[in-house]
């Protein structure tokens, strides 16, 4: 018995191999996206999808995943497909958060304090800033809230600033992102819009007031002051084997 020969002769005698039938038909692609943006505890990354669709061609994806963003764009779902933190992701649209919230935790307060808020945009839109200098860009001590919002993840300690007392410098997460919905802190609208969104009470004109007043000038450290002031702190400490 022959076997079946699939190439075919091209006019000029060489043989040709017949073109590869696409790995999944496009509707399927559209189906495996939806799946996979779904399932994936964080938004998940346009690597992290070629990854998984290791047979399908990158412009094969993408013209899926802008489908799907249209068919989730249409009025009257519930569900929205957003590119935030650099990824993609299927969330509830804000509009129906109370209800979704009154389902999954109705006792809990999961919103911040209007001082959390404000100084959660003093940082987003100084940082990376100190401590000492939200208390001076705000007028009102921040020390606590800080801490919430380092527990909450939605700031993080991104080093020390190098003058006198190398106070801790604090920038946003991407947690802070995925809280509001931003692909990336180019997203930040203008404060007055984010103060829309941080709620009514927010003082709008304190924190336009504050986020357009310069940073504070802070007293810079010598040369060698850093180690000298480590090595005193080190001498200072009370030794426990002398307790």
């Amino acid at each position: 018995m022959e076997e079946k020969d699939d190439t075919r002769e091209t006019a000029g005698g060489s043989e040709e191999a017949p073109e590869e039938a696409p790995v999944l038909p496009p509707q399927e692609i559209r189906a495996v996206l939806e799946a996979l943006i779904f399932t994936s505890p964080q938004p998940i990354t346009p690597r992290e999808i070629g990854q998984v669709l290791g047979g399908v061609s990158k412009e094969a994806w993408k013209a899926a995943l802008e489908e799907l963003k249209q068919d989730y764009a249409r009025d009257g779902r519930g569900l929205q497909l957003v590119e935030v933190a650099g990824g993609h992701q299927i969330t509830t649209r804000p509009e129906y958060n109370d209800w979704v919230r009154e389902l999954l935790d109705p006792k809990s307060p999961t919103r911040l304090s209007i001082q959390a808020l404000e100084t959660l945009a003093v940082i987003a839109y100084k940082q990376p800033v100190t401590g000492p200098e939200v208390i001076e860009l705000r007028g009102v001590k921040s020390g606590g809230v800080i801490k919430t919002l380092l527990e909450k993840r939605l700031i993080r300690i991104m080093g020390r600033k190098e003058v006198v007392g190398r106070p801790m410098l604090y920038g946003t997460t991407k947690q802070f992102l995925l809280h509001f919905g931003l692909k990336d802190l180019s997203e930040l609208p203008r404060i007055e819009e984010f103060a829309e969104v941080l709620g009514e009470e927010v003082d709008v004109a304190g924190l336009k007031r504050a986020i357009e007043a310069p940073t504070p000038v802070e007293v810079p450290l010598a040369e060698g002051e850093g180690d000298q002031l480590a090595f005193e702190s080190d001498e200072g400490a009370e030794d426990p084997d002398l307790k």
